[in-house]
């Protein structure tokens, strides 16, 4: 009895050892004496050999790795901080655990090498708005050595692009400049329509003159809704275009009658033009007189 006892007591202490529990996220890869099985054991239990076999788990979960910022110079030559982030399983767990001796430490250093090399091929303007390429790019760089470590990449995102403060100015700059000429042009394209519009307005006016009255008194009906004490009364185009018309020829006619000339004079034919008047010269002036001197010798007289 008590060799029976001791036998069932071995046999107990044996299959605790041996006695192993994978879970359902888990890949058990045993080593026998150093071998490996081929058999990769799968979620549930698992009997093992005590002090001959030893059972590796391996997460094949999904794992979420943050690839730490890089900072590289684009292809043209602005240099910029980039950090991103890589989504990754094991798919092969006898891979990742021979060939490799930490898949996860591995990846990390594969994407920022990765992360930097496609900084370097890339413009500003791909980092910012073209990632989708970017993100397909990065990815193929992972995937070629992530096979051979039975890892399977299933994205790579871009998290941020940080960017230095006189560029960030520089930017603003050029989308300040990039709205104001597209408000420009629908300003103008406003104007253009609104000009259009008004032309074939004036050419209706134009064929039925009674909608140019009818128009200026529903201008004034709706100055006057305003309830103002002084009325602004619109004044005809037209009108100030006659009185434009009208201005010239009568400051031409009231030119001419004051520079006509006067009647002539008695004793001249009618009809000849009388030409401008000689200016008369102004004569010397006359030497004094004298009187003739007298026989005794008389003193002349004094002549001022």
């Amino acid at each position: 009895m008590a060799v029976l006892v001791g036998i069932v007591v071995l046999g107990l202490a044996w299959f605790a050892t041996g006695f192993r529990v994978v879970q359902q996220y888990e890949r058990g890869v045993v080593f026998r004496l150093g071998r490996v099985r081929g058999r990769v054991r799968q979620p549930g239990p698992a009997l093992l050999i005590p002090l001959v076999d030893r059972m590796r788990k391996v997460n094949v979960q999904v794992v979420t790795m943050p690839v730490p910022a890089q900072e590289g110079i684009t292809r043209d030559n602005v240099s910029v901080r980039v950090d991103a982030v890589v989504y990754f399983r094991v798919v092969d767990p006898v891979l990742a655990t021979v060939d490799v001796q930490n898949y996860t430490f591995a990846m990390s250093q594969v994407a920022q090498t990765s992360l930097r090399s496609i900084i370097g091929k890339s413009e500003l303007d791909d980092l910012l708005s073209g990632r989708e390429n970017l993100h397909r790019g990065l990815e193929l760089m992972l995937e070629s050595p992530a096979l051979g470590w039975g890892v399977h990449i299933d994205r790579v995102e871009i998290k941020d692009v940080a960017l230095p403060d006189s560029m960030k100015r520089s930017m603003a700059r050029q989308a300040e400049a990039d709205r104001e000429r597209r408000a420009r042009i629908i300003t103008a394209d406003g104007e253009f329509q609104a000009a259009a519009k008004l032309s074939q307005a004036a050419a209706m006016m134009d064929d039925t003159p009674s909608a140019m009255q009818l128009r200026l008194l529903q201008t004034v009906v709706e100055v006057a809704a305003e309830k103002n004490s002084t009325l602004v009364l619109p004044f005809p185009v037209e009108l100030l275009r006659f009185f434009e018309g009208a201005t010239p020829r009568a400051a031409r006619a009231a030119a001419g009658g004051a520079g006509s000339e006067p009647e002539a004079e008695a004793g001249e034919e009618p009809g000849t033009a009388a030409g401008p008047k000689p200016v008369p010269e102004l004569a010397a002036p006359a030497a004094p007189v004298l009187p003739p001197p007298r026989p005794d010798h008389a003193p002349a007289p004094r002549v001022d």
